[in-house]
Formats: C-alpha cells, structure tokens, sequence
C-alpha cells in the first residue's frame, strides 16, 4: 500500500515508546523507577472531580460549539488575562481536547508549503510534525547550555529572514525547564515585528516556576498580542492529563478558522470536562501553591544527587518539572546510555535525542514522582555506572 507522503516523517514520542518498553518489563516482574513520562503524579485536585461528576449527574453530556463553552471561554480569557496584564476576549479564546489541537490546527491555520517556521531544539517533538504536516520548512533553533538553554539572538538573528512565518517558544521549556528571559522576549519580538512573523507561544507550565520567580509572557510586550498565538492547558497545572481538555488565545480572526479546523475534525470538547475547567480556574488554588512548591523540593533534590554522579552536570532548572543533565562525560550517547539505566538500573527516562538533534548529550529525567522515588532512582544510577 502507498501511504500519503505528508505522514512519512511522523515518528512516536519518545516518551511513550520508553513507557511502554519500561511497562512490559513490569510485567515481567522488574521493578521500574519512572522518570520518562511528562505527567504530575498527584491526582486531579477534589473539587474538580466533583464539578465533573456533578455536570455528568446533570446531563452535561451532549456538544457544545466547537470552539467551547462561552462560560468557560470567558473564564480562560479573564483569568489569562490577569496572569499576563493583558486584555482578552472570549472570541480570541479556542477551546480543545488537550492543547495539542491548538497547536496543530494554528500551524494549519497559518503555514503555507515551502513557509519557514524556527522551533526550539531541543524540544517538543509535536512541533516539528507539525510543522511538516502543514508543509513548513522547520528552522531548528538550538537552545545551548552555556545560554542557559534559552533562544540565543544571534544565531536567531542568522536564521530569521522574509521567509520566516512563525516562531514558536516554550519558556518554561520541555525538556530543558529553561525560561526565556524578558530581554531575550523583546529581541525576539522585535523581529517578529520587522519580519512580520506570528509567535506561538506555548505556555502550558507557566504555573511551574520557581524561586519565587514569574515567567514572562511575549503576548504582554507592546505591539505582540495581535501577532501571538498563546498555548495552555489544564493538564499540568491541574492534574488533568486524562480530561483532555486545553485552549489557544488568539486574534479572533485567526481562533475563526482554528474554529473551523476543529469543527471538521474533532466536533467538540467534552461537556463535563469544560464544567470541571470552570471549576478548577474559579476554584481554591491553594492545591496547585501546594504542589508547584512539592515539585521545588523534589527539583532541588533531583539536580543535588544528578550532580554526585560521575561524568553528569545538571543545571538548575527555572521552571516545568524536568531536569536536563549534561551527560556528555560519560563517553555514551544519549541513547545508549538511556537504554543501559532501564535495562541494568531500572530506571526509565528519555534520551535528550528523542528531543531533537541538538539534545543529544543529555537526558531528561521527568521529577513528577516522589522524593522517595528521586533518590532511589538516583541512587541505582549511581550504582549501575559505578561498576
């Protein structure tokens, strides 16, 4: 059979293909230590499950328009609003099954055959199928260690050109939990601007900073709202992963035919989900203070015991729950040696290069688990590569 040619670059996530390698040797009887999937260990918050439970008694089981709920579009827009001291409405805001739609559909929204769009690398593997889908050209922008794994301006300023249509960023950042700083924001929108570019803007760990810091949004910087397209979600500020249920903010020319693609695709999101959305922005968010300050402890434990072992060199990370250690002493690609700690140590976690090319060298431990599991994970490293 001869398959469309759009699908011959689409490849799994690395993380499910770990997990479910990680998931046969369970089944096998093994013990694993997981570190390679992107999903908060703590269970959706109470009140949430029960505004759900309560829409589902009620009935709320049917359609809805295909951009959501106006209520909870109202809700989003207000509440992001806030967060970034900007002003939303509610037909700017896109709501879908998870922000994966969001993400795709605005990349189909905007992106013409031969069209040039710079991405992060490393970074979410889900932005350069996209980009091929839609026919882009994808512009790898290397985030380097020695910039703290942010946007450097002038490698952008080399890549950047009149073929560039779309800059996507995501600060704080999977894998690297780097946040782009305000001055490295206003580089970029300054030649968004000259370019004319559009700025998608993934956000979904917003909430995950640290060390009392804030994490800048370029929708907020003067002249940028009109040209970015903002990404969030509930999945990991709430604990939400399985609800599937995130938005997109944006002009509301462009949410119109994001609309549409949603329409002819996935129809609606489910009604129940969206009333538990409701809830979990109107509601105490004293559970999300409290675990975004459990993942601090677990990140600073997590970095303090990559650092004991031999040939890895962590760096702090400022936001999300990923750390991203330096593993280039060991003489091991990233790979290799990613399969060597599941097999010997069973520990599973992902290779930096099922990041992008310019994450080979590292690996990226997921620190949504316990402390407890932290430091036995770590500590069966270390004693794998010891011998």
């Amino acid at each position: 059979m001869i398959y469309a040619s759009r699908t011959k670059h689409l490849k799994p996530e690395g993380a499910y293909q770990v997990l479910a390698k990680a998931n046969q040797l369970e089944a096998n009887g093994r013990e694993i230590i997981h570190f390679e999937i992107g999903q908060p260990d703590f269970e959706t918050f109470p009140n949430i499950i029960t505004a759900g439970i309560r829409a589902l008694t009620t009935g709320f089981t049917r359609y809805t328009s295909p951009v959501g709920m106006y209520s909870l579009r109202e809700v989003i827009a207000e509440d992001c609003g806030r967060r970034r001291n900007i002003f939303i409405k509610p037909n700017e805001v896109v709501v879908g099954p998870g922000a994966k739609p969001a993400l795709f559909f605005s990349t189909l929204a905007l992106i013409e055959p031969g069209d040039e769009v710079i991405y992060p690398n490393p970074g979410f593997p889900t932005y350069e199928a996209m980009i091929r889908l839609a026919g882009g050209v994808p512009v790898a922008m290397s985030l380097l260690e020695e910039n703290n794994f942010s946007f450097d301006s002038e490698s952008f300023d080399r890549m950047i050109n009149k073929q560039t249509k779309l800059i996507i960023l995501n600060s704080p950042s999977n894998p690297t939990g780097s946040v782009i700083s305000q001055a490295d924001l206003e580089h970029i929108a300054e030649k968004a601007i000259q370019f004319d570019c559009w700025v998608m803007s993934d956000e979904i760990y917003a909430r995950f900073v640290y060390d009392g810091s804030v994490v800048p949004s370029i929708a907020s910087i003067p002249g940028m709202q009109s040209r970015t397209i903002l990404i969030d979600g509930f999945s990991k500020t709430f604990a939400m992963t399985g609800w599937r249920l995130g938005y997109g903010i944006m002009p509301k020319e462009l949410a119109a035919k994001v609309g549409l693609l949603m329409m002819h695709s996935v129809g609606s999101t489910a009604e129940f989900t969206q009333y538990a959305g409701i809830e979990a922005i109107l509601g105490s968010q004293k559970q999300v203070d409290e675990t975004i300050n459990e993942y601090q402890r677990r990140r600073d434990v997590i970095v303090t015991s990559l650092n004991t072992i031999p040939g890895f060199s962590c760096q702090i990370p400022q936001g999300a729950f990923y750390a991203f250690p330096n593993i280039k002493n060991t003489g091991l690609t990233s790979s290799i040696l990613a399969n060597l700690i599941l097999e010997k140590a069973g520990v599973a976690l992902l290779p930096g290069s099922s990041f992008g090319e310019f994450g080979e060298g590292y690996l990226r431990f997921s620190y949504a688990t316990s402390i407890k599991n932290i430091e036995l994970g770590i500590a069966r490293i270390r004693d794998v590569l010891g011998n």
